[in-house]
C-alpha cells in the first residue's frame, strides 16, 4: 500500500521529513477492523512526532507513517469483530501505538472506531476524531463542566478550539476564546460569549479571573498567564505540556521517566498551588464509545466540523508544510485518498 512516513526523527528545518513509500498491507487481528482510509487529517501532533517530541515515553520503531485519525470504509473485519461489517462507513483515532493514517489501509481495533456521522462527508469526518476526542477528554472526563461554569478556549478558531467551544456550549457553559479579529465572526458563530483579541488585548488583564477551565494548547508563558485567569480550584489543560506525574502514571512510564516528567511540570504545578487552583496534562486517547457520543452530537447539529482546506493524499507533504507554516486559517487541513 502506498504511505508517508518518516524513517528518523528531527527533521525539522529540512522539509518535511516526511516521503512516499510502499508499504506491506496491515495484519487484521481477531478484534481488528481494516479500513480503506477515504480522508486523514493533519494535526500539530505529526509535526510533534516528526520532531521526536514525545519518542522518550513512544518508542515508535522507524520507519514509522504518520497520520492519527481518518473516516473510510470497513473492507475486512477479524474473527472476533462484533460491532462493524464490510461496507461500514467509520471514522476513528486509532490507539496511539497503532497510529498511521497517511495510508492507504489502516487495521484498528474495533473498540477505538466508531460509524461516521450520516451528516458529514468523509473528508468532514476525518477532521474530527483527534480534536473531538480531546474536546471531550478535557471538557467532560477531565473538567466536568457544568452549566453555567466558565471555560476559556485559547485559539478558538483553530482545529482543536474551534471543537471545544461548540462542545463547552453544548454542555451549557459561558465560554469565552481567543482569536484574531478577523476570526472573531467564526468564533462567535460557533458559540463563543465573547472573543478576545489576542493580538491587541492581554487576555490576563481583559478577563475576570473566576474562569472554572482553561484549555491551553499553545504552552509556556500563554499557561502560566492561563493560571492567573482561574477561581480558586479552576482547572487548567494543557495539551502540550510539559506532562505532569499523573500522565507519568497512566503511561505506566519507569521511575527513571516518572522523575523526568515531574522535574518538567514543577514550575507549572508549584505556581498553580501558590495560585490555589489545580494543572493537568492530557495526552488524548482513543475511544469509540466517546466517539459515538460525539457522532449524536454533530447528527444533531450542536457540533460542526471546520475544515480549512483539503489536499490529495499525493500531496500530504504540502499538507504538512502548509500546517507547520502556519497557513491554515480556521480549523483542520485534510488529506483524501480519492
Amino acid at each position: 500500500m502506498k504511505t508517508f512516513l518518516i524513517e528518523k526523527y528531527g527533521t525539522k528545518g529540512a522539509g518535511t521529513g516526511v516521503r512516499a513509500a510502499e508499504r506491506p498491507d496491515p495484519r487484521v487481528g481477531a478484534d481488528d477492523v481494516l479500513v480503506k482510509i477515504h480522508a486523514a487529517s493533519v494535526n500539530p501532533l505529526d509535526l510533534r512526532l516528526r520532531d521526536g517530541a514525545f519518542k522518550a515515553f513512544l518508542p515508535y520503531a522507524l520507519p514509522l507513517v504518520l497520520g492519527n485519525d481518518l473516516a473510510g470504509e470497513v473492507v475486512r473485519v477479524g474473527s472476533s469483530v462484533t460491532r462493524f461489517a464490510v461496507g461500514d462507513e467509520v471514522y476513528a483515532r486509532p490507539d496511539k501505538d497503532r497510529i498511521g493514517t497517511f495510508a492507504e489501509l489502516i487495521a484498528v481495533h474495533q473498540d477505538d472506531v466508531a460509524l461516521k456521522p450520516a451528516t458529514l462527508t468523509m473528508a468532514e469526518a476525518a477532521s474530527l476524531p483527534l480534536v473531538a476526542l480531546t474536546a471531550w477528554q478535557v471538557l467532560v472526563e477531565r473538567a466536568h463542566v457544568r452549566p453555567g461554569q466558565k471555560v476559556l478556549v485559547h485559539a478558538g478558531a483553530g482545529g482543536l478550539g474551534s471543537i471545544v467551544v461548540q462542545l463547552a456550549k453544548t454542555l451549557g457553559a459561558h465560554v469565552t476564546a481567543t482569536a484574531s479579529a478577523g476570526k472573531t465572526g467564526l468564533v462567535e458563530d460557533l458559540g463563543a460569549d465573547l472573543v478576545v483579541d489576542y493580538r491587541t488585548q492581554d487576555f490576563v488583564t481583559v478577563l475576570d479571573h473566576d474562569y472554572d477551565v482553561v484549555l491551553d494548547s499553545l504552552g509556556g508563558d500563554n499557561l502560566a498567564k492561563s493560571l492567573r485567569v482561574l477561581k480558586p480550584g479552576g482547572l487548567a489543560v494543557s495539551v502540550v505540556g510539559p506532562p505532569d506525574p499523573a500522565f507519568a502514571r497512566e503511561l505506566g512510564a519507569n521511575p527513571v521517566l516518572r522523575l523526568a516528567m515531574s522535574a518538567l511540570s514543577f514550575k507549572a504545578r508549584r505556581q498553580a498551588k501558590r495560585l490555589g487552583v489545580r494543572y493537568s496534562f492530557l495526552f488524548m486517547r482513543a475511544s469509540g464509545d466517546q466517539l459515538r457520543e460525539l457522532t449524536a452530537l454533530v447528527d444533531a447539529g450542536r457540533i460542526r466540523p471546520v475544515v480549512d482546506r483539503v489536499f490529495p493524499f499525493d500531496q500530504t507533504v504540502q499538507a504538512l508544510e502548509y500546517v507547520e507554516k502556519g497557513r491554515a486559517k480556521a480549523g483542520k487541513v485534510v488529506i483524501t485518498m480519492a
